[in-house]
């Protein structure tokens, strides 16, 4: 194989695991969640793992859109309404997964917003990053 072809499969490799990481964090989270607050619902962590590719579908298409129409929003509360974005991500969720995804509430959703924000940095800045620092070297 010539260097190009094997670096650019390298790099699909590296972004599936990224994906695939994240997946598993974000359905992690969902069914801890749900684990620990009445007021999440979540069969199973299988249904957990498709949420969580929904929420990552609707992270990627719905969320920009969301985010630049809310950029007022964000700066006045000092960027707190992103996680409201993050909220309404989830009941969209919630709407799609139908009976094996139930969200009731406010506040226990909100959490799981604010705890998948957290952990999504937190997956980054010490897992993603070092991993694929260490691929390029």
């Amino acid at each position: 194989m010539k260097k190009g072809k094997n670096n650019n499969f390298v790099n699909k490799i590296n972004i599936f695991l990224e994906w695939l990481i994240y997946m598993l964090v974000y359905a992690l989270i969902l069914w801890t969640s749900s684990q620990v607050f009445k007021s999440i619902y979540i069969e199973n962590f299988l249904v957990g793992f498709i949420s969580a590719v929904i929420i990552y579908i609707l992270n990627k298409t719905l969320k920009p859109f969301l985010v630049t129409l809310s950029i007022p929003i964000i700066g006045m509360t000092l960027g707190l309404f992103y996680f409201v974005i993050n909220f309404i991500i989830l009941l969209i969720t919630d709407l799609i997964m139908g009976k094996y995804v139930y969200l009731t509430g406010f506040l226990s959703p909100f959490v799981v917003s604010i705890l998948i924000s957290v952990v999504n940095l937190i997956v980054e800045n010490l897992i993603i990053k070092p991993i694929l620092e260490r691929c390029e070297e």
